[in-house]
């Protein structure tokens, strides 16, 4: 041991002993590594050293990728000269990628600290130690790279067999000989199956959650607890929920790669960043009929579809949306057939509950909407044609309907029995405990008859939820069953009635259509309906295009308003003076864009062609500010004082100021006194010889607009 290497200086600084190892379960498996690392305490100490620091914060910190504290503070002590030697049982533990190695090296060079591990002492001040531990480092990246690697190729290997072993989802264990099989606990297969069989029934993720809470009934869970995995049950989350929902174990397929990892630079440093779930084609392995199954893989798949088609993302244009409350029943199956979009659902009205049809079209890159139109009569025509249809089903519908709801029942009660009999196991469990303690020992006895009586009460309330489930399921007799019969027979009386939700009238709808296509003939002002049924049959359907506000006119002064703006302001800027004016639509509704180029449009209100003059030879208030280059407020006070003209074509429309007035000798004159001043002389409004009526030469009458 090259102990002369080892000088007065270095032990007059403390000794740093650096403790690491990769891995969680190297942390709390690998003990012996850990004692090996700790006794290099005793091993500065007999060489010397009388103050020694233990480093051990990145314990199951991996040195290849991420950030090192310990090792920061390595690096830190070395820098600031306080560092005689650092301890460590080999290279490797401070050395896993190149860059972190150089720096080690180099400031350990720069201030005479030495490296100390199991073969030797190195001074980074003498060339053959410097050779000596750049091998090492070298060799150490490169070893790890390399098992890296192997162990990479051989869980790859190992996966493709689908005899990789990982932590399984709530519902399935690894038996003796190391296979996938379902969890012998019969409460938890209830709890699974009930899981896909209710998402199966209600067709959306979140829904299903809040049925199983409403239910008040509970899911198993894995939660880690001192390194070890623990069963509980606990109220149902909509994430736990969709997990089972996606896992494809549960079809009984074996998938290995389903997330992708990436690197990513953070703070200089490479980490890394979980990218989610790869499309199916590009998993590793995916292995059919693996193990034994909840589902079959052709349910799995639907069920993905149907999350898919459930999102609200607005870029998934082709999917339909889960089912919701609002009145627009045919909501996500319309597609516009001219641009091939689908067509959102805006609800109007002054409750917000009137559907309105929209295909969005070149909208949102300055065009115009492909389609529109009222949803209320479309949804009253369209849903006649498809009663047309369910009518001769009805009697069929309702004794399937009768024997579902039973079924469901007779789930929802197989649960809570399950749920009861572990109540009633862990209530005898408790009592067995608080039976063999010592009653004298009242510390003791004390805690577990509290918990004694907290399963008991647990009991209880599973007995009364029970109670409740089986008086609710009580079987139908014959006088039930004929008036079902009967209600059969009347399926559009029933589906008409008010009491008949829009949502349950949605999930009928989307069984039997894959979707709608809307054409409109704008000759004829007729939409025409393709109804792509569920099987691949089509049907047609034509009718008059609802138009809103029928019978309803829209008042000549408003109609002489907006013919007198039109062309020289927006839409929306005759909207604001028209409600500024106190005026309403025919409907009693404020004015809008909307609604303004809509009118125009309706009853053809001619744009002027003299339009293009304003911001030239005609000047709004903010324009004319910036043409003297003072404030609005100067021009508003040259109006009052008298020194400038200006006009409205309709009160609280823009000013509209002649460029000209704002050139004339008094404006000038103005605008010269306030600059000397700054103040508007005052003065008493008289003619100006200079500056004549604003609209003398635009003093034309109106053509008189038609009423269609």
């Amino acid at each position: 041991m090259s102990e002369h290497k080892i000088l007065p200086i270095h032990l007059e600084r403390k000794a740093l002993v650096y403790v690491r190892q990769s891995s969680e379960k190297q942390v709390r498996e690998n003990l012996e590594s850990q004692r090996l690392q700790y006794g290099l305490e005793g091993r500065a100490r007999s060489l010397g050293w009388r103050e020694v620091e233990i480093i051990d914060r990145d314990l199951g910190v991996s040195g290849a990728i991420g950030r090192r504290e310990g090792f920061e503070r390595v690096l830190a002590s070395v820098a600031m000269g306080q560092v005689g030697g650092i301890f460590c049982t080999e290279v490797s533990r401070l050395s896993r990628n190149d860059p972190d190695w150089a720096r080690l090296v180099q400031v350990c060079g720069l201030f005479g600290t030495l490296i100390l591990d199991e073969d030797g002492i190195y001074d980074l001040s003498l060339s053959d130690d410097q050779l000596i531990l750049g091998i090492k480092g070298t060799l150490s990246v490169l070893e790890h790279s390399h098992i890296r690697r192997r162990m990479q190729q051989a869980q790859r290997e190992k996966a493709s067999r689908g005899e990789l072993r990982r932590r399984l989802p709530v519902g399935y264990l690894h038996d003796l000989e190391g296979r996938i099989v379902k969890d012998p606990d019969l409460r938890i297969q209830s709890a699974v199956e009930l899981v896909f069989s209710k998402f199966r029934e209600i067709w959306s993720i979140r829904q299903t959650f809040r049925w199983f809470q409403d239910e008040g009934l509970e899911l198993p869970n894995y939660s880690d607890f001192e390194g070890r995995r623990r069963l509980t049950w606990s109220a149902a989350t909509q994430g736990r929920v969709g997990a089972i929902l996606r896992n494809p174990l549960y079809a009984g397929a074996y998938a290995y790669g389903r997330r992708q990892q990436r690197l990513a630079m953070h703070d200089g440093r490479p980490v890394k960043r979980d990218t989610g779930y790869l499309p199916q084609k590009d998993w590793h392995v995916l292995l059919y009929d693996h193990h034994e199954a909840y589902i079959s893989w052709e349910v799995h798949e639907d069920n993905l579809n149907k999350i898919r088609g459930n999102s609200l993302k607005t870029e998934s244009d082709a999917k339909v949306g889960a089912v919701r409350v609002g009145q627009g029943l045919f909501a996500g199956l319309m597609r516009c057939g001219h641009c091939g979009r689908k067509l959102s659902v805006r609800y109007w009205g002054k409750s917000g509950t009137a559907a309105r049809y929209l295909c969005k079209g070149d909208f949102d890159a300055g065009g115009s909407h492909c389609l529109g139109f009222g949803g209320a009569t479309v949804d009253r025509r369209l849903g006649q044609s498809v009663l047309d249809v369910l009518s001769p089903m009805g009697l069929a519908a309702c004794l399937e309907a009768a024997q579902c709801k039973s079924q469901e029942g007779g789930e929802h009660r197989r649960a809570l029995e399950m749920q009861l009999q572990q109540a009633e196991y862990e209530a005898r469990r408790a009592f067995e405990q608080y039976n063999e303690v010592d009653p004298r020992n009242r510390l003791v006895a004390t805690e577990l008859e509290n918990r004694w009586n907290q399963r008991l009460e647990e009991v209880a309330r599973a007995q009364t939820e029970l109670e409740k489930v089986s008086r609710e399921l009580l079987g139908l007799n014959e006088q039930q069953r004929t008036r079902i019969l009967a209600l059969g027979g009347r399926f559009e009386h029933i589906w008409n009635s008010p009491q008949c939700p829009p949502s349950l009238k949605k999930k009928i709808l989307r069984t039997l259509l894959e979707e709608i296509a809307v054409n409109l003939d704008e000759p004829t002002q007729q939409l025409r309906f393709v109804l792509h049924w569920k099987g691949g049959a089509h049907t047609q359907f034509t009718m008059d295009k609802p138009r809103s506000g029928v019978g309803l006119k829209t008042p000549r002064e408003d109609l002489e308003i907006i013919g007198q703006l039109a062309g020289f302001y927006g839409d929306d800027e005759i909207a604001r003076v028209l409600n500024k004016l106190g005026r309403k639509t025919a409907k009693g509704n404020r004015w809008s864009s909307d609604r303004v180029t809509t009118i125009r449009r309706r009853y053809e209100v001619a744009l002027r062609t003299d339009g293009d003059q304003r911001g030239k030879t005609i000047l709004s208030q903010p324009q004319a500010a910036e043409y003297c280059s003072v404030s609005t407020t100067v021009i508003r006070k040259l109006v009052e004082r008298g020194y400038l003209s200006s006009g409205q074509r309709v009160p609280w429309a823009p000013w509209e100021i002649d460029i000209r007035h704002l050139d004339s000798e008094p404006v000038l004159s103005a605008l010269k006194e306030l600059r000397s001043t700054g103040r508007v002389p005052n003065r008493q409004r008289e003619d100006l010889e200079c500056q004549g009526t604003l609209f003398q030469e635009m003093a034309e009458e109106l053509p008189e607009v038609l009423y269609r």
